[in-house]
C-alpha cells in the first residue's frame, strides 16, 4: 500500500508539501480545482517535474468545485464533463496513479429529475477517455447527492467495469454509522483501487486527524495490510494532523 496525503485539506502550499512528502516517504494527493482557479500554481508538466525531484509521486482529485456530471441543466453536465476530461489529462501529464471521481448531485428529488439525473452519469461515464484510472467515491453526505445507499454504487460500478472504488471510510461513517466503511468494502472490495482516510464523530464531514474521531481504525489497518493500491489522507491539522495520522497508521502510536 502507498500512502499519501491531500496538500488543500492540510492547508500546506507545495513547498511544504513536497517537504513532508519526501521526509514521511507519502505521495501527494492533487486537488485539480485548485489549479483551474489558482493560475499562479505550477502547470502540469512543471508539477511533474518537482515530484521527479523530490521523489514524491501523485494521485489527483478530479473537479468537484461548482462541478456536477448529474446535472440537469445541460449546460453546465458538459462543462462539468468537459472540466473531468482535462483533470484526467492533467493527472495523466503528472503521471497520477488514479483520479478520484464524484458521482454527480440532483438537488430535485422527484422520480423523473432523479431518473434523467442517472442516465447522464451513465452517458458521462461511458464518454470520458481514461488516461489513467479513475475511481468512484462514496459520498451520501446530504440529500442532493444522487447516489443515496451503497447498492446505487454497486449497480453504478457493475455498468461500468473500466472504473475502480474509492472507498472514503469518513464519508462511510457519516452515511451507515459505525460499520458503514465495512459495508461499502464487503460490497465493493474486489473494485477497491485506493482510499481516503479521515476522521470525523458521524455526524459531518470534520476531515479530522486519524484518531481524533470515531473511525475504526483498527479495521483500517487490517485492510491497508493487505492492500496493494493507494490511499490518500484528507486530514485537517497542518503537518501535525498528517504526521500523527501517518503515525497511527503504520503503529506508532
Amino acid at each position: 500500500m502507498k500512502l499519501g496525503f491531500s496538500p488543500l485539506t492540510a492547508g500546506l502550499n507545495y513547498r511544504q508539501s513536497f517537504d513532508l512528502a519526501a521526509e514521511l516517504g507519502l505521495f501527494l494527493e492533487i486537488a485539480y480545482d485548485q489549479h483551474e482557479i489558482d493560475p499562479r500554481l505550477p502547470r502540469a508538466r512543471e508539477l511533474a517535474e518537482m515530484g521527479r525531484v523530490a521523489g514524491v509521486g501523485f494521485t489527483v482529485h478530479l473537479p468537484f468545485v461548482d462541478w456536477n456530471i448529474a446535472s440537469l441543466v445541460p449546460q453546465m453536465q458538459r462543462l462539468s464533463l468537459e472540466r473531468t476530461q482535462r483533470a484526467i489529462a492533467f493527472g495523466a501529464e503528472i503521471g497520477a496513479a488514479c483520479g478520484v471521481l464524484h458521482s454527480g448531485l440532483v438537488p430535485l428529488r422527484r422520480p423523473e429529475p432523479v431518473a434523467h439525473a442517472r442516465q447522464l452519469v451513465h452517458r458521462a461515464l461511458e464518454q470520458l477517455e481514461l488516461a489513467i484510472p479513475v475511481v468512484l467515491e462514496n459520498l451520501g453526505l446530504s440529500d442532493s447527492d444522487l447516489l443515496e445507499a451503497p447498492a446505487e454504487l454497486v449497480e453504478l460500478l457493475e455498468a461500468h467495469p473500466q472504473y475502480g472504488f474509492c472507498l472514503d471510510v469518513g464519508h462511510a461513517l457519516i452515511q451507515r454509522g459505525p460499520g458503514g466503511p465495512q459495508e461499502y468494502h464487503c460490497l465493493l472490495g474486489h473494485r477497491l483501487l485506493h482510499l481516503h482516510l479521515h476522521d470525523n464523530h458521524g455526524q459531518r464531514d470534520e476531515h479530522l486527524p486519524c484518531g481524533d474521531g470515531a473511525v475504526d481504525w483498527s479495521w483500517v489497518r487490517g485492510v491497508l495490510e493487505r492492500f496493494e493500491g493507494t490511499a490518500a489522507l484528507e486530514v485537517t491539522g497542518g503537518p501535525e494532523g498528517v504526521r500523527r495520522s501517518v503515525a497511527l497508521l503504520r503503529g506508532n502510536l
